[in-house]
Formats: C-alpha cells, sequence, structure tokens
C-alpha cells in the first residue's frame, strides 16, 4: 500500500493540521516525518481549539495509529506538557502513540545553545522559535546526539552527561549573558523522560514496512513550510530539516517508489513569520485586515504573521520540488470582503521578466508582478458545498488549477473540521 504526503507549500502555518485531522477517517497510520516542536498545527472541532506541537494531527482519532517518526526531533518537556492535554480530554494516547527509537531527543542545553546563538547574531537574527530545533539537528549530523532509543541502554544518563558539558562549554563561547539555572532545567527534563518512558518505542522504519505489506494505509504528515526546506527553502532563514516531499523518504524509511498522493496545502494569501525575504508582503491595510480577520498568530511562538498576496512563483516551485497531485486551498473565507485580490504571476528579476523562482528573493532583487482579480462578499464560513462558492472565488480557484496543472480538491473556509469543501476529488 503506498504512503501518502500531506505537506506545506509556503512558509508554514499553511493548516496542515486541519486537514490531516479531516482525512485521518481514511487512514491507519498518521506519521510525522521531521521537525519538532517549533511546529504548531491547531485543530478545531466541537467548539474547541487544539494545538499540537510534536504529536501527530490524528490523535484525536479512535482506531488510528499516530507514529513520530526517526526525522522528528522530540523535547520530552513540551511533549509531557502535550500529553497531559490529551489526558484532561481523555484521549487514551498509550494505545495509539509510537515513537521511533531513532527520533532524536532535545536536551534543555539544545535551548540554551539555541538562545545564545540567536542573541550572538543580534540583527542577523534568523527567528529562530528558540526551541533548541536547529541545536538538535546540528548534533544529530555531527554524530553526536541523543536519540530515542538511547533510553533504553544502561549507560543512557552518562551520555547525556557528556553532551550536555558540552554545550555548556559551547555556550560560553557565544560571550552573551544568558542566565539559567541548568539544574531546575534538569529536573524537569528527567520527569519528562520518564513519562516518555511509558510510551511504546519501536524500529519505525520496519513497523511501517510491514504495515504496508499488511495493506494499512498510512498518511505522512510534514510541518513547517517546503519555502522554509533547508535546502530548497529561502536560505538561510529555514529551518533545520528537510521539510518537502523527499523528507518523508528519510523522516520515516519509506522507500521513494512508495509515496502515493501527494497532497500540497496553501494559503490563499501568503504569510510568513520572523525574518527572511517576502515579495508580496503587504505593509497597508490589506495586510492588516488580511492579519485581523486570520488571526495570524503563530501558533507555537504567538508571533504575529506578516501578511500578503499569494505568490504563484513561489507556490509553483513548491508544487515541482514536491511531486504535488492534489491541493487544498485554504482560508478562502479571510479573502471575503476585498473589492480587487491579486495574485504575484511572475517576478522582475533584476530587471528581467521570470516566472520561476530565483536564487535569491531578495527585495533588492525581486520585484512581484502582479494579475488582478474580481473579489466577492459573501460570507464561506456557513457554505459546506462546492455549489455554494461564489463565483469569484471559483474563477480564482480554476485561475490557480490552470497555471499549476494540479486539482485544488478541498477548499477550506473555516477553522473547523466542518467548514471543508471538498470538490474535484479523485
Amino acid at each position: 500500500m503506498a504512503v501518502d504526503l500531506l505537506l506545506g507549500l509556503q512558509w508554514g502555518d499553511e493548516g496542515k493540521g486541519k486537514i490531516v485531522d479531516v482525512l485521518t477517517s481514511k487512514y491507519n497510520i498518521i506519521a510525522r516525518f521531521q521537525g519538532g516542536p517549533n511546529a504548531g498545527h491547531t485543530l478545531v472541532f466541537n467548539g474547541r481549539k487544539h494545538v499540537l506541537h510534536t504529536i501527530p494531527s490524528g490523535i484525536f482519532h479512535d482506531n488510528t495509529t499516530n507514529l513520530v517518526g526517526n526525522g522528528v526531533v522530540i523535547d520530552p518537556v513540551i511533549f509531557k506538557k502535550e500529553l497531559d492535554k490529551l489526558e484532561e480530554q481523555h484521549v487514551d494516547y498509550r494505545k495509539s502513540m509510537l515513537i521511533s527509537r531513532k527520533a532524536h531527543i532535545i536536551l534543555p542545553t539544545h535551548r540554551l545553545l539555541d538562545a545564545a546563538s540567536e542573541t550572538a547574531k543580534g540583527k542577523a537574527k534568523i527567528g529562530s522559535t528558540l526551541k533548541g530545533i536547529g541545536p538538535t539537528y546540528m548534533d544529530k549530523t555531527g554524530r553526536n546526539g541523543l536519540r530515542v532509543g538511547d533510553l533504553e541502554l544502561s549507560d543512557w544518563k552518562e551520555r547525556y552527561r557528556a553532551l550536555a558539558d558540552k554545550h555548556e562549554s559551547m555556550i560560553s563561547y557565544y560571550n552573551v549573558d544568558i542566565q539559567y539555572d541548568l539544574a531546575e532545567l534538569e529536573k524537569e527534563f528527567f520527569e519528562a523522560i520518564k513519562v516518555l518512558k511509558t510510551l511504546k518505542f519501536i524500529d519505525s522504519e520496519e513497523y511501517l514496512y510491514q504495515a504496508q505489506k499488511a495493506g494499512k494505509t498510512i498518511l505522512a504528515e510534514g510541518a513547517q513550510g517546503s519555502l522554509l526546506d533547508i535546502d530548497f527553502g529561502t536560505y538561510p532563514f529555514v529551518t533545520s530539516s528537510n521539510t518537502t516531499a523527499a523528507g518523508a523518504c528519510t523522516g520515516l524509511g519509506v522507500s521513494p517508489s512508495q509515496i502515493g498522493d501527494v497532497f500540497g496545502i496553501f494559503k490563499a494569501y501568503t504569510t510568513r513569520v520572523g525574518s527572511g525575504p517576502f515579495p508580496t508582503e503587504l505593509f497597508d491595510e490589506d495586510g492588516a485586515t488580511m492579519s485581523r480577520v486570520g488571526q495570524e498568530f503563530g501558533a507555537t511562538t504567538g508571533r504575529p504573521r506578516r501578511c500578503g498576496w499569494l505568490d504563484l512563483v513561489a507556490l509553483r516551485y513548491a508544487c515541482q520540488v514536491n511531486g504535488v497531485t492534489q491541493l487544498m486551498m485554504m482560508k478562502g473565507d479571510v479573502l471575503s470582503g476585498f473589492n480587487t485580490l491579486k495574485v504575484c504571476t511572475a517576478y522582475n528579476y533584476k530587471g528581467e521578466t521570470i516566472t520561476h523562482f530565483p536564487y535569491n528573493i531578495e527585495p533588492e532583487n525581486v520585484k512581484p508582478i502582479y494579475t488582478e482579480f474580481k473579489g466577492w462578499k459573501e460570507d464561506l464560513t456557513e457554505m459546506a458545498d462546492a455549489n455554494q462558492l461564489p463565483k469569484a472565488l471559483n474563477t480564482y480557484i480554476e485561475f490557480l488549477e490552470k497555471e499549476l496543472e494540479i486539482p485544488i480538491t478541498i477548499v477550506s473556509v473555516g477553522p473547523d473540521r466542518k467548514q471543508t469543501i471538498f470538490r474535484n476529488s479523485k
């Protein structure tokens, strides 16, 4: 059975959590393949809002297995807080949660290193979430990391101590004023480790291989967005993992030949959190309206998101890199009320008109070229069928489908799982 893949096509915050939640009933296994607690996947149902950071977004569905894959980095403290919230809602996560032994662990000193490094950069900071993600992936590639499977070894605390001591010496190198009480941080960390060890650790690549052979349906869930990919994103303003389709293979141990549908999630406009270039960013009333109506604040950091018109050049690039087979458009309801909408269909790149995504999109090199569309006034949030969508919105959608040559099979018209319209589904 092929593994379907769901990922974001912009700078994150596209609404992946909601769509995973909507699609989960079709799958036996939801497998998260990269990132860590820097992610914030928001789900809304039964009048309640739920934010997940590391736990797969299928956790609220009975009879669905949720796997945290080897490509994920886990902060036991944040993970425990997520589990505590699930317990409050009587979710039996021990029955449905599996953790890859090869997933790496975020230590308290990883977070301290993150803070020291970002502080030392001053105005050149990249906008880190300060969750220790970057330093943890650095230890992973540097072959120094502590993995979940190490917790089953008799000397895991010695391994921890050696790595934490190394981190403390590195923190002093940055020569910045970072105040911390490591003993207090470690107390919370070791308590969280006890909880983590009550969950089932598995050799996840073997588990998924056998699940495929048994005909189980699997959905791989990504975090962040394609434009934050360490290789294909707007480097250096990126995350530390591969957020594109290739990351699902390395983050789960799944063969490329076993990838089925690739679901690409995008907003009807564009947002970005933190630093980095953003060609279609708006600094006027339109941008303020998007931010206000869309409640554009980071689910993990609470930072306001920068808002702008849809960037079709960047979206086409993300579709190409990922091999997207179906598109899901989020937050179409936020654009209700605009008299005119704009879509960036090309760039003026150093005086030349281009339609591909170039190496550098800093504002001194790139100016967006827009195509304008008539807006719509209708409130979409109560609509339940594609036939109810305004003509102007359908024109907008059909233009995107033609340009991208990929069907838009879902249109989200609100945050609740019920506010989801299916169209042209396979």
